[in-house]
């Protein structure tokens, strides 16, 4: 489907947006792919492949590491060219399917990871790798349709309901796979006391496996709904024209970065922040299972109280977007994650901001200790403030960049997101080693939420 008057200039009278229904399909693709990164980077594949396929833990965290960095690279790469040629032939859904195609077949092979099985270490990397670059190029062709969609003053709020959404779909999925299909190999039962559906082994651990498949149909289904009802622009050109196009188009865009001031400081501060950003959610589950010693349960349940308090988040975020403009919004969101950061550097098992408690008891009830549930409000901050600060950005970047080239600035935009992604990991791990404290690892987060905000302070919005 294609509309042929479609919002190319914020101040153009008479612009047509499309239907309530076309709007709410263009969200839907965030419940679709969450999924992906709550089951598989997250709370679920991820530790199963370290612990139990990889030959110790050790090595499984390197290897899943060197896999992520490489579709890294390659996002950061290809993500600005790609995006050009979007903006060049004018279509989004092709890549979108394209690209979706990639993140079902790399997800759906991760069921063939059997634990101890040394040879499937390398194809379930690969296959990791393929469905990172999948998820994630598609996601930035679907960032390009916003302006479409909606008026200029409606951006932010369609911003954060879709990550509010994408949560909740994150929510979903994680609820499904520990209640009702991962079981613990020893007691034979999931998160609720149930044996797993579909008869699904817990000793070869298919419950854990099975997030693979799980992903894959789930973005299927899902996603639909945009292919079908959501409008795509017309083609302007067939697709090697477009890419010559695309490809001058995004060298003049670099050679013009320099001067767009704005632009450039806000896409330096994106790099810093959310490389503080993701290394904060990936290593705040290790540092809880490091100080408190939570085992799967607690930091799955752990998980799920985040995503709900990123889902509210992330709507009240879109809210106040509209209302106070995104960098506000960002700015206010780096500075709760800074101060909750400073906090769960204060809080260990048997002390809370430097007041002394019981620590928490073996086997006790969840969450029990004061301690815990320091950390466990601490995080639901760090949740909270997570949705809107990555909601607003992506407003921020339609606000700041020129209309006709939105698929390419937001390709720079997935190139600033993951082209230093690998510096906080290395940083925090290089700092521990050091070290030999996690507390330590961890301080560093707190120069990057800094820096952050002093570059974004440099960003005018209406430049």
């Amino acid at each position: 489907m294609t509309v042929t008057a479609l919002a190319a200039n914020d101040a153009l009278k008479g612009t047509i947006y499309p239907s309530r229904a076309a709007v709410v399909s263009w969200i839907f693709f965030d419940w679709a792919a969450q999924p992906y990164f709550t089951l598989i980077t997250t709370f679920v594949f991820a530790p199963y492949f370290a612990n139990f396929v990889a030959p110790d833990p050790a090595r499984g965290q390197a290897l899943w590491g060197f896999a992520a960095a490489a579709a890294g690279f390659t996002i950061a790469l290809l993500s600005p060219v790609l995006g050009a040629i979007a903006d060049a032939s004018g279509r989004r859904k092709p890549w979108i399917a394209g690209f979706g195609a990639l993140l079902v077949i790399g997800a759906s092979a991760m069921w063939l990871g059997k634990p101890g099985d040394a040879s499937l270490v390398l194809p379930l990397l690969l296959a990791y790798a393929i469905a990172s670059v999948g998820v994630e190029f598609a996601t930035v062709f679907n960032n390009a349709m916003m302006p479409t969609l909606v008026p200029p003053e409606k951006i932010g709020r369609l911003s954060g309901t879709g990550w509010a959404t994408g949560y909740i779909g994150g929510i979903v999925s994680l609820i499904l796979v520990l209640g009702f299909l991962a079981a613990n190999p020893e007691s034979g039962r999931t998160l609720f006391g149930f044996a797993p559906l579909f008869g699904l082994d817990p000793v070869t651990h298919q419950g854990d496996r099975i997030t693979g498949p799980l992903t894959g149909i789930w973005f299927v289904i899902f996603v639909l709904p945009m292919f079908f009802l959501t409008p795509d622009y017309p083609a302007k050109r067939p697709v090697r024209e477009a890419l010559r196009a695309g490809l001058l188009e995004l060298k003049q865009t670099l050679g013009e970065l320099p001067k767009q001031q704005s632009m450039a400081i806000f896409l330096l501060a994106n790099m810093i922040y959310t490389d503080g950003l993701v290394s904060l959610f990936a290593f705040g589950g290790i540092y809880a299972a490091g100080t408190f010693g939570w085992q799967t349960i607690q930091i799955g349940t752990f998980g799920i109280i985040l995503a709900i308090a990123g889902t509210f988040g992330a709507w009240l975020g879109g809210q106040l977007d509209d209302r106070l403009g995104p960098k506000r919004v960002i700015a206010g969101s780096m500075l709760i994650l800074l101060l909750a950061i400073i906090a769960i550097l204060l809080v260990d098992k048997d002390s809370v901001l430097f007041v002394k408690v019981a620590p928490p008891v073996a086997g006790g009830a969840l969450f029990a200790g004061a301690s815990e549930r320091a950390y466990l409000l601490l995080g639901c901050l760090i949740g909270a403030a997570g949705g809107p600060l990555q909601a607003a950005s992506r407003t921020l970047l339609i606000r700041l960049a020129p209309k006709d080239r939105i698929a390419q600035y937001f390709g720079l935009f997935a190139l600033t997101g993951k082209v230093t992604s690998f510096i906080g990991p290395l940083l925090i791990g290089a700092i521990t080693a050091f070290t030999a404290s996690q507390k330590a690892g961890m301080a560093v987060l707190v120069v990057f939420f800094v820096a952050g905000l002093l570059l974004l302070a440099r960003v005018r919005e209406n430049s």
